[in-house]
């Protein structure tokens, strides 16, 4: 792994902010502007043929508010290798899409639109992928309350705040075993 850092750092040099090594891991904090670059550059030319996600942090109450944050995996040559690559992005800027360097990030970059609200320069579907169609909110943003929002819409989902006490998905606080304390154990009425 130290020569693709090393390759990366002088092909890219200060494009790459700062490198990370934590348990094994290598993670580069890059320059938004180098991001697609360095990203297609990992494709291209060292092989990082499979996009295992791409995420985005929300940083609420500091800027750059997003922090975009792509796993790369190779399996080139017998070498199995992990890459994270992030970047910082302004709460008013748009990411470029990477669905032209690997055609599944369309999903990854769709799910992040539906959940944080963060576009996509060059993503041909800015459809809702989780929430419908006209939904005014992103809620994995952190300014997003935790009890939900009232919906308007009866037909698509709750018209009251959704409890979480005792729903579907959530374990209930007990010494008894994974099976007693597992929601889908339990019998619903």
């Amino acid at each position: 792994m130290i020569s693709i850092l090393s390759t990366l750092q002088d092909r890219f040099g200060e494009s790459i902010v700062e490198v990370v090594e934590f348990r094994g891991e290598q993670t580069l904090l890059v320059d938004q502007a180098k991001a697609k670059e360095i990203l297609k550059y990992c494709c291209d030319e060292l092989a990082f043929d499979y996009l295992i996600d791409i995420s985005s942090l929300d940083n609420f109450g500091i800027e750059p508010r997003w922090t975009m944050v792509y796993e790369l995996y190779t399996m080139a040559n017998g070498a199995n290798h992990h890459l994270r690559i992030k970047y910082d992005l302004a709460e008013d800027s748009k990411a470029d899409s990477v669905s032209d360097i690997w055609p599944t990030a369309g999903w990854h970059e769709r799910e992040i639109y539906d959940m944080m609200g963060i576009e996509f320069n060059g993503l041909a579907d800015h459809r809702r992928i989780l929430m419908w169609e006209g939904y005014p909110y992103f809620p994995l943003r952190k300014d997003f309350p935790l009890a939900g929002r009232p919906s308007e819409m009866p037909d698509v989902a709750f018209t009251d705040k959704a409890p979480l006490e005792g729903g579907p998905f959530v374990t209930s606080p007990t010494s008894a075993s994974t099976v007693h304390r597992e929601p889908r154990s339990r019998e619903i009425d």
